[in-house]
């Protein structure tokens, strides 16, 4: 039967007191937060690899029915370093999926694998001097995914607009992968691709809801995040209308909201249900 799990992009906002956390007193904002939602995504191991005692105690803080989405490092997912400047040469990443990288990844979230839901490969835009081509891309992604331990949710982000077509989804058919879809950054909205590619969604599938204007809204917010200021009245309707088609096609699916995308994700995911 499928799933239809809320939660936000990271938990530990000192401005979420009175939203989802007690306003006075000592608390484990983990702790607390998993009473509120069944889910959380865990975006701080995109910069590096989890601390055994840290992976431990968010084990700790949750119930057996809780469910971590985890970003894949980028050690693993980026196919060349980062480039202080256009000017540096591209300088090739060794690790580029690196089977024997990730499994040392898997090994440390060891302590949390009874609560592990989707873990989220996440792609930055491949230009031809990064990726020859959206065939050579599922060439090496499905390489290693045919070396990668099995029994776990493989997710893909891709942010290449242009690798958003059929024969994307039906490689992740093909291969029991599942799509994340990122609402924000200069992607096409997640309702058209999927009204487009609806059909050839199974399974499961993650939801992203990110702004479109990062440094905008934390100008507007100044990073306190407890109040809606750039409200998606017009979007929420129909984000609500995509969440129960989903469920309606047996879709297990994840919302993984982020602060970015109103001003505040606990306030968001309130606004969500209630068009539900």
């Amino acid at each position: 039967m499928a799933e239809l799990r809320f939660g936000t992009c990271s938990w530990k906002y000192p401005s979420w007191k009175g939203l989802i956390y007690p306003e006075t007193g000592d608390f484990d904002y983990l702790a607390e937060y998993a009473k509120q939602y069944d889910t959380v995504e865990i975006d701080q191991w995109f910069w590096t690899l989890p601390q055994p005692a840290v992976v431990q105690g968010y084990a700790a803080a949750v119930p057996a029915d809780f469910r971590f989405s985890i970003k894949v490092p980028n050690s693993i997912t980026l196919t060349h370093f980062y480039r202080d400047s256009r000017l540096e040469p591209l300088r090739e990443n060794p690790d580029f999926l690196s089977v024997e990288l990730f499994k040392r990844f898997l090994d440390l979230l060891g302590p949390m694998r009874k609560n592990l839901g989707p873990l989220m490969l996440q792609f930055e835009y491949l230009n031809k001097k990064k990726m020859a081509s959206q065939d050579k891309f599922f060439e090496v992604l499905q390489s290693f995914i045919s070396h990668a331990p099995g029994g776990y949710t493989y997710c893909i982000e891709i942010r290449n607009p242009n690798y958003l077509n059929q024969a994307y989804f039906d490689f992740l058919r093909e291969n029991g992968l599942y799509h994340v879809f990122i609402e924000g950054y200069y992607m096409p909205s997640i309702f058209r691709i999927y009204e487009k590619y609806r059909d050839s969604l199974e399974g499961l599938t993650v939801i992203r809801l990110h702004g479109p204007d990062r440094k905008g809204i934390e100008k507007k917010t100044r990073k306190r995040w407890d109040t809606v200021v750039e409200p998606k009245d017009n979007a929420l309707p129909e984000l609500a209308d995509l969440i129960t088609d989903l469920g309606s096609r047996d879709v297990t699916t994840y919302v993984n909201v982020n602060n970015h995308y109103e001003g505040s994700a606990p306030l968001t995911i309130e606004r969500i249900r209630s068009r539900l």
